[in-house]
């Protein structure tokens, strides 16, 4: 399973919303259906969750950690692997939809007072480094 998530930054700031599923902070993002490219996906995935079209400008880093496991069905296990972009809005206002309870703008510091899903800070981290090879973590 491959999960695309992705921030916009205004300054110093970044994108997230929070799930309605779990009450977690987040940057936008979710799977890639069947057919799907991932570019699709990064523009799907953030329509649906913020309303907002958006441009790829570049990949953060991709994820991989061996103990982010999901379990369905109690006895299938597979482990996530996630892309982290960089984009640019190009359209609309941010709002919410039936799978984003909360949505904000967010300095790193202001995210230490916020409940995160994974390891969503350290991709913000990595993002606001700029760095311009990927990270792979």
């Amino acid at each position: 399973m491959t999960q695309v998530l992705r921030g916009e930054r205004i300054g110093e700031k970044v994108l997230l919303t929070k799930r309605a599923d779990n009450d977690l902070w987040c940057l936008p993002g979710g799977g890639v259906d069947p057919g799907e490219s991932v570019e699709e996906t990064i523009f799907r995935e953030v329509q649906e969750e913020t309303g907002l079209t958006v441009r790829v400008v570049r990949l953060v880093g991709v994820y991989s950690d061996p103990n982010s496991l999901v379990v369905y069905n109690k006895d299938t296990a597979v482990q996530i692997v996630a892309l982290s972009f960089e984009a640019e809005v190009t359209d609309g206002k941010p709002g919410l939809s039936n799978e984003t309870s909360d949505w904000g703008y967010y300095s790193l510091d202001e995210m230490n007072e916020l409940d995160m899903l994974l390891n969503h800070r350290q991709r913000v981290e990595d993002a606001l480094t700029e760095k311009v090879s990927a990270f792979i973590r």
